[in-house]
């Protein structure tokens, strides 16, 4: 392992991280346990960064794949008809909501945001875009602008002229203690005032992720972006949701995250679980949004068989076996657990969540400031234990835990003993 460490320093970024002081090669995988190249089994609470959205080997993707490999064609562009493409197209179209949709395929969530971008700034005439504080859009150049998040931006050149709203950021002074009512009719205001001051009148959007993915899942509560919404649409401003990490049931609550806010988006993004693996991206749009632009545009590997076979059958098994429902039990088992042991332990600054999207925030015991070294602590004696959880927040010190969809009732209690194990071993070092 030490020499494929090595291999892998030498030849790749060193802006691309790996978790753990002596990272895991992952070998194998079967239902929602990984294997490392060492024989250690884990049970996976972070599925590839939410992408292993129904878990490892699963018949029904395996086999929908190896039919469409067997045919010989794995490939042959958007030039021509593509038979998954449109069957996958009809599917997500319907679920979304939008009028008259139309979806457009694209490799990853980064595309699929850079191509909503595209369509919102080319149907408003307009460089101006709103994004969220704390948000994370990917890692182009056009969403880099969108990420309100500085330990994810590398440049101030932008191809956007971007302003950032309040609206995940409750634990900040202004806001601290605020209910839901009184800090959504503050950052309405905040809204307001921007379009009074910092804008020009043509602003194209406002693109937001319902649950911030990166950010550490923080969200605005329920209603914010109808209540942004209403400002918005006085004047013709686009609304996108970036789905990316709430898409397809995660949040428990609704099949897209947006949807908790009674609001349906103008344009919505998509990608990571949808292949369970496989590389599949997306927006889905009113048509008239998605059939403005005049220039050719057409994406190689967007779309091609493989991955439509791998989207389609993955996206099936999730509505077949009722997953969103799934993920509102198995996540309330993990969120109600975490916040009984919250209490006794003093590293543990808060625990939120939705559905499968946890997470737990680590502090200093003795001023509760937001602590990223304890935070990699807890992901170390985590993975001793057999567990994988993610990282993140804006501080570096949230535990981010997002299992397949598919975790039973009895993983996720074997997980959250797991976890809270971990935290207590991390909190008896910091207290003394």
């Amino acid at each position: 392992m030490s020499d494929l460490l090595a291999r892998h320093r030498a030849v790749l970024p060193n802006w691309s991280p790996l978790y753990y002081e002596q990272p895991i090669e992952i070998v194998r995988g079967k239902g929602n346990r990984v294997i490392d190249a060492e024989g250690r089994s884990y049970l996976d609470f972070f599925a590839g960064i939410l992408t292993n959205m129904i878990g490892y080997d699963v018949p029904e993707v395996r086999q929908a794949v190896e039919r469409q490999i067997a045919t010989g064609v794995v490939h042959t562009s958007t030039l021509y008809l593509l038979r998954g493409q449109v069957e996958l197209a009809e599917k997500i179209a319907g679920l979304s909501g939008i009028p008259d949709a139309k979806v457009f395929f694209t490799n990853s969530g980064t595309e699929a945001n850079e191509t909503a971008l595209l369509l919102a700034t080319f149907a408003r005439r307009s460089d101006q875009v709103f994004a969220m504080r704390q948000s994370y859009h990917g890692r182009s150049f056009g969403a880099i602008a969108v990420t309100g998040n500085r330990g994810w931006t590398n440049s101030s050149l932008s191809p956007l002229n971007v302003h950032f709203l309040h609206g995940a950021d409750r634990h900040l002074p202004q806001f601290r203690g605020m209910s839901d009512e009184a800090y959504i009719e503050a950052c309405v205001a905040d809204l307001r005032h921007v379009l009074a001051t910092a804008a020009a009148p043509d602003v194209a959007a406002l693109i937001a992720e319902p649950v911030q993915g990166v950010g550490g899942f923080t969200m605005a509560p329920d209603g914010l972006f109808a209540a942004y919404k209403e400002v918005l649409d006085e004047s013709g401003i686009l609304f996108i949701s970036d789905e990316v990490q709430t898409g397809w049931g995660r949040t428990g609550e609704a099949f897209f995250g947006i949807q908790a806010h009674g609001v349906t988006p103008d344009m919505l993004t998509f990608a990571k679980g949808l292949g369970n693996g496989f590389a599949v991206g997306g927006v889905v749009a009113r048509g008239d949004l998605m059939d403005g632009p005049k220039a050719i545009g057409l994406s190689t590997f967007g779309g091609n068989p493989v991955a439509m076979a791998a989207a389609n059958a993955t996206l099936d098994y999730v509505l077949d076996h009722d997953l969103r429902s799934r993920a509102a039990v198995t996540g309330a088992i993990l969120i109600e657990g975490l916040r009984e042991a919250a209490p006794r332990l003093p590293v543990v600054g808060g625990v939120r969540g939705k559905g499968l999207m946890v997470a737990v925030d680590l502090v200093d015991p003795a001023t509760g400031e937001p602590s990223p070294p304890l935070a990699g602590r807890v992901l170390e004696e985590t993975r001793k234990l057999g567990l994988l959880v993610g990282k993140g927040g804006l501080y570096g010190h949230a535990l981010r835990v997002a299992p397949p969809l598919t975790l039973t009732d009895d993983e996720a209690r074997e997980g959250l003993g797991l976890l809270v194990a971990a935290l207590e071993t991390v909190n008896e070092e910091a207290t003394g």
